[in-house]
C-alpha cells in the first residue's frame, strides 16, 4: 500500500508547508501539491495525476476535507473516483478514512459543511461590498487591463491575438473589451 499525500491552497500566496509537514509526518512516501481554487476540479493536475496513479490498496491522504474541494458533489466525486481504483481517502482533520462505511457517512456530512461554508463566507463577502459601495469606500477591483491601449492597438490593425499576445491576456478579455461586453464596462 502507497500513501500518497495531497496538499492545496487557493492562491499563489498561500504556503503549503503546514500541509505537506503534516502529510510527511503521516508517512506519504509521494505527495503531490499545488496552488488552486476548490471551487471545482477544473485546472487541478496534481489531483487529477494521484487519482490517475492510485492503485489497489492505496490510500490518498489530505489534512482536512477542505483541501480535496469546497463542492460536495466535486468531494463526493473525488472518492468514488478513487474507489474506483480501489483505493481510499484519509482525512487528518478530522481522522476520517473511507476505508469504513462510517467514514462514507462522516465524509458526506463533511462535505456537506464545506460546501455550506463557502456559501456563507461569499455571502459575507457579498455584503460586506455592499455595505462599503453605500458607504462610498468601495470603488471596484483593480483593473487588470489598459481597457483603452486594447481599443487603440485595435484601431491600429493589430488583431486580437495579436493585441492578447501584446497585452499578456487572453483573446476572450480583448474581445470583451472591443465588444462592449467587459463587466465593468457595463
Amino acid at each position: 500500500m502507497t500513501r500518497i499525500g495531497y496538499a492545496r491552497v487557493s492562491s499563489a500566496d498561500q504556503g503549503l508547508d503546514i500541509q505537506t509537514g503534516k502529510l510527511k509526518a503521516e508517512g506519504c512516501e509521494i505527495i503531490r501539491s499545488e496552488k488552486v481554487s476548490g471551487a471545482s476540479r477544473v485546472g487541478r493536475t496534481e489531483l487529477a495525476t494521484i487519482i490517475e496513479f492510485l492503485r489497489p490498496g492505496d490510500e490518498m491522504v489530505v489534512t482536512r476535507l477542505d483541501r480535496l474541494g469546497r463542492d460536495t458533489r466535486d468531494v463526493l466525486n473525488v472518492i468514488h473516483d478513487c474507489e474506483q481504483r480501489q483505493a481510499s481517502v484519509m482525512v487528518l482533520d478530522p481522522l476520517v478514512s473511507t476505508r469504513g462505511e462510517m467514514g462514507h457517512i462522516v465524509l458526506t456530512v463533511l462535505g456537506m459543511v464545506a460546501q455550506m461554508e463557502r456559501r456563507f463566507i461569499k455571502e459575507r463577502q457579498r455584503e460586506g461590498i455592499e455595505q462599503a459601495r453605500a458607504q462610498g469606500r468601495y470603488k471596484g477591483g483593480k483593473r487588470r487591463l489598459d481597457r483603452d491601449q486594447i481599443r487603440q492597438l485595435s484601431l491600429g490593425g493589430l488583431t486580437n491575438s495579436a493585441i492578447a499576445q501584446q497585452m499578456g491576456c487572453s483573446r476572450m478579455q480583448v474581445y470583451r473589451v472591443l465588444t462592449k461586453h467587459d463587466p465593468i464596462d457595463l
